[in-house]
């Protein structure tokens, strides 16, 4: 009988090329695998290369209530300037003015913030935050919101409230702050309330407080069922060389509020909306990141004044310095803007 022949020999040759095949396969598997994640990127490193492209051309800004006109204008930058991954306009519900500012200054992803432009005035005499004229400047004045004093029976001046419950909405709101600077200003002590302004109306019909303070931009909502008979009426703030350091002349007309103003009119003063940003030092990323949303508002400015945006843009004059404040460096070319 031949070696061929035997079956042990056939059996071992089997067992050989069985041997052979699975060796060929492992070895095939690893190649292709190998070569697999030659075309296929690491998911890791492809997932991080993905958040700093959607990073790199975001911007978080931080504005209002829900109910008030911050959130809108807020909501119009980000519908007009969001532009792929060149940029993108993260809209945020903030707490007021001096929160907000506090925002810009330390919350990591707020760049931008809109609040009200006697915040600084008030954070510096409150020594609320180091180097804050520095850290914070304005890419652009928007709109004015006036000083609304509401006052019943027996007050014709500001200078009525001394000593009188005067409501000056919730503690750390605009109003609020605004009130403090304005009647420290005057040189006018009242008892502050902190309610509600809808709740401080209905104590004030009462006769419970004096007055109310509200900043709001004319003609605000909360006045317009107030009647003539109710012996409510706004009183006038006369342009003070002391208010108009921080404030802006402003003025009531009759068609305003014809239940609370008389026919010629009432003087007032006013706050300007301003959009704020961190001082980042030039040539930074998050500097490079607010120059691109400067750019991008400068270029698109026209498209805020049509429909459906906001009205209050047709105010907005990109050139209008704020008084007190530093303008944001990439936003020096506003000023030449007719």
């Amino acid at each position: 009988m031949s070696t061929d022949d035997d079956p042990s020999h056939l059996r071992q040759g089997l067992r050989s090329l069985r041997r052979t095949l699975l060796l060929g396969m492992t070895a095939a598997g690893a190649a292709g695998e190998a070569a697999a994640q030659s075309f296929t990127p690491n998911p890791v490193a492809r997932l991080n290369a993905l958040a700093a492209r959607a990073n790199a051309g975001t911007v978080g800004l931080i504005a209002g209530g829900v109910d008030g006109t911050y959130i809108r204008i807020a909501a119009d930058l980000a519908a007009v300037l969001d532009n792929a991954d060149q940029l993108r306009v993260i809209a945020m519900i903030g707490r007021g003015s001096v929160q907000n500012i506090a925002d810009i200054m330390m919350l990591r992803g707020v760049d931008l913030g809109i609040v009200q432009s006697d915040v600084l005035a008030y954070a510096r005499r409150e020594q609320l935050f180091p180097m804050v004229d520095r850290l914070v400047q304005y890419v652009s004045k928007l709109y004015d919101e006036e000083v609304h004093i509401l006052a019943g029976p027996g007050i014709a001046t500001p200078r009525d409230l001394a000593g009188k419950a005067v409501n000056v909405d919730l503690r750390g709101s605009g109003t609020a702050m605004t009130a403090s600077l304005l009647l420290g200003a005057l040189g006018v002590a009242v008892q502050e309330r902190n309610e509600p302004q809808d709740v401080a109306l209905e104590r004030l019909r009462r006769g419970e407080i004096a007055a109310l303070i509200y900043v709001a931009g004319k003609p605000a909502r909360l006045f317009t069922g107030i009647r003539a008979d109710e012996g409510l009426h706004l009183l006038a703030v006369p342009p003070d060389p002391a208010l108009l350091a921080t404030y802006l002349p402003a003025r009531f007309a009759a068609a305003d509020y014809p239940a609370l103003v008389p026919e010629d009119g009432l003087d007032t003063v006013a706050v300007g909306a301003v959009l704020a940003a961190y001082g980042w030092p030039p040539n930074t990323e998050r500097h490079n990141k607010v120059s691109r949303f400067v750019d991008a508002l400068t270029a698109n400015f026209d498209t805020f004044l049509r429909p459906p945006r906001h009205p209050k843009w047709r105010d907005v004059n990109l050139a209008a310095t704020v008084p007190g404040w530093t303008r944001f460096t990439p936003a020096r070319p506003l000023q030449a803007r007719e």
